[in-house]
């Protein structure tokens, strides 16, 4: 195979462990910033490695796009395109299809799309979105599927879900590349848990070496995805990698942890950076309110960031306001940090068996919103 795992701790439903591969190993729990463009936004791939980053998610569908992948197999791949000899992994493009395109059509044979860029119309089969993948060259690599909504009616996400599944074993049989990267399967079924319940049982029938949990934080409650999360977790083969797709706020990772989760990917983080809004260990900070502009406490006093050791609130918020491009590289590295840190504590609660305290701890001072 070309990952391996290893669960080296439990706590729970809680697990921490190694992805191995040929690029590198993934401890997990771990959170994968987004790198839709081939790029973490505002990011050197150094900085990467210097915050403790594993693993990297770049997007099938904006790559495919722009440049394109003539341009990047000219360039060796992927990886050697964007100058990251870590781990990635690459989505199939289809969350994208399905929610940017402003005319799309979707048929049993795929899905024809208009391009957000330019209008162009383009075609994508499960079997063309591995073809992309295979020459993108990521270690872990995604099936198209069927997003629906929220909220969606029930045949709507029936109908989808069962597209899922044939256009998952479709994929798998369309994938050659198999020495080299790993094809996860995703789990879709809208909020019903009879249907995820469903296509569970239907793709660990086809044996793929990893299970994702598509179709969620998409705007449905909180308590609807952890609901669904302990109804579908306890159906995935326990040894193989679990990832939950699109989420990325502290307190959704830990409730994912604590039901089983290994792998995480949002664009949060940078984007709310981009606004000026931070991650604290209570919460958010949003550095341009007037109340930062005399605050010469870092970030956040208990972060040991680069960022939190050699700057103050007040600095980051004077660069914000002037529209300085370091104030938006300053809190993406911070918020990048924390999760690195926040996933790597939580690990390290695992493997030394006090993970229930700190999720205790976690929730007797976090606030959702600032």
């Amino acid at each position: 195979m070309t990952i391996s795992f290893t669960i080296t701790a439990r706590q729970g439903r809680a697990r921490a462990g190694e992805i191995k591969t040929s690029r590198g190993v993934i401890r997990t729990p771990a959170f994968m910033p987004v790198g839709t463009q081939a790029t973490v936004k505002a990011m050197t791939p150094e900085e990467l490695v210097e915050i403790g980053v594993d693993i990297i998610l770049s997007n099938t569908y904006h790559l495919f796009l722009r440049p394109g992948t003539d341009i990047i197999a000219q360039a060796g791949g992927l990886h050697n395109f964007m100058h990251w000899q870590r781990p990635i992994l690459t989505d199939s493009g289809g969350f994208q299809v399905f929610s940017l395109s402003a005319l799309r059509e979707v048929a049993e044979e795929g899905v024809t799309f208009r391009s957000h860029i330019d209008g162009s119309t383009h075609f994508f089969s499960p079997e063309k979105a591995v073809e992309v993948q295979n020459i993108l060259g990521a270690d872990i690599i995604m099936p198209l599927d069927h997003v629906v909504p929220y909220p969606s009616a029930y045949e709507d996400a029936r109908r989808a879900m069962e597209r899922t599944i044939r256009w998952a074993e479709r994929s798998k049989a369309a994938h050659k590349n198999t020495k080299n990267q790993a094809l996860f399967a995703i789990i879709q079924g809208g909020i019903y848990a009879d249907l995820r319940e469903m296509c569970c049982r239907e793709l660990v029938g086809m044996d793929f070496p990893g299970y994702a949990l598509g179709g969620l934080s998409v705007g449905e409650p909180k308590e609807i995805m952890y609901h669904l999360l302990d109804v579908s977790l306890p159906l995935l083969p326990g040894e193989k990698p679990r990832y939950l797709m699109g989420v990325g706020s502290a307190d959704a990772l830990l409730e994912g942890v604590s039901r089983g989760v290994d792998l995480f990917d949002c664009v949060l983080p940078t984007r709310i950076a981009r606004n000026g809004r931070v991650m604290v260990s209570q919460g958010y900070l949003t550095l341009r309110n007037a109340e930062f502009a005399g605050d010469m406490r870092p970030i956040d006093p208990e972060c040991s960031c680069y960022v939190c050791r050699n700057y103050s609130r007040a600095y980051i918020r004077h660069l914000l306001k002037a529209n300085e491009i370091l104030g938006l590289r300053l809190t993406t590295y911070h918020n990048l940090y924390f999760l690195r840190d926040f996933m790597s504590r939580i690990r390290h609660a695992i493997m030394e068996g006090t993970f229930a305290q700190f999720y205790a701890d976690f929730w007797a001072h976090f606030q959702a919103t600032p």
